[in-house]
């Protein structure tokens, strides 16, 4: 689509000034169901002079919004393009480096590989959970699951302490027994069912308490956040199946289509 516009307009921004407009803008209208702010680990302060300068641009020049945006989100989309083109590549071509230390479990050939970012606290993901377990149940000699954290701590305080709790769990190998006792109970989340549930799945508590309050468990999150980031995932549940995308409350029939194509040799979205 052509655009009309001053030809003087453009001249009079810097480079700085038109990626401070299009980041505050797209910070601005970035809006997801289940999903935290932005957080970004990149992001710099704003000096309030460069903000001064910033609103007098588009005080003056309107339509600079629209083009610093546009651009802007062109080159995330670019971004985010080559970045989940890779992911789907590595996971056909090496499924067990997407899997990597997470839990998984189902087929052992991994050739269909159904992988989950999930938050304990997020209502979204309890009720996928549900039809997540419907679907293993039925395929599960078919599909490989494999549980990414991507705890939204900025909206859910127990998020973080949960995926330790269930990250201290998988060393023990009960992970899934765990996970399923957190999402069952998730209107109780909090230190007394972290403690009950470690005991009652007969767990050592002192191996338990240290490998959850320890850096190990918080880099393992932290990777699987930095895929999520990398992917552009900002919202749970999500799922892709060998590239294939769900997301939200899915239904098992919407898992299932999704199933067929994938067996069919169909081309993943967004490809």
């Amino acid at each position: 689509m052509r655009r009309l516009r001053p030809p003087q307009a453009i001249y009079r921004i810097r480079p700085q000034h038109a990626f401070w407009v299009a980041a505050l803008l797209a910070i601005a209208i970035t809006v997801s169901s289940c999903a935290a702010p932005s957080q970004s680990a990149s992001s710099k302060p704003v000096s309030p002079e460069l903000k001064a300068q910033v609103l007098q641009i588009v005080r003056e020049n309107p339509q600079v919004i629209v083009e610093s945006v546009q651009a802007y989100q062109q080159q995330q989309q670019q971004q985010l393009q080559q970045a989940r083109r890779s992911f789907l590549q590595q996971m056909i071509a090496n499924p067990g480096s997407v899997i990597g230390d997470s839990p998984a479990t189902g087929a052992a050939e991994r050739k269909i590989v159904l992988v989950e970012f999930s938050d304990f606290q997020c209502p979204f993901c309890a009720k996928a959970h549900k039809t997540v377990k419907q679907f293993m149940d039925k395929y599960k000699d078919k599909v490989t699951l494999t549980y990414k954290h991507l705890p939204l701590t900025q909206i859910h305080q127990e998020a973080l302490p949960a995926a330790k709790a269930a990250w201290a769990a998988q060393q023990q190998g009960k992970f899934w027994e765990y996970q399923e006792a957190l999402f069952s109970q998730q209107e109780k989340l909090g230190e007394p069912l972290y403690v009950a549930t470690a005991e009652g799945l007969k767990l050592d508590m002192t191996r338990f308490n240290r490998d959850r309050s320890g850096a190990a468990a918080e880099a393992a999150i932290q990777k699987d956040i930095q895929l999520a980031e990398s992917l552009g995932i900002n919202g749970t549940p999500f799922f892709t199946l060998n590239g294939e995308t769900l997301s939200g409350a899915i239904e098992l029939s919407e898992m299932e289509k999704t199933l067929e194509r994938v067996r069919a040799g169909a081309p993943a979205a967004g490809k």
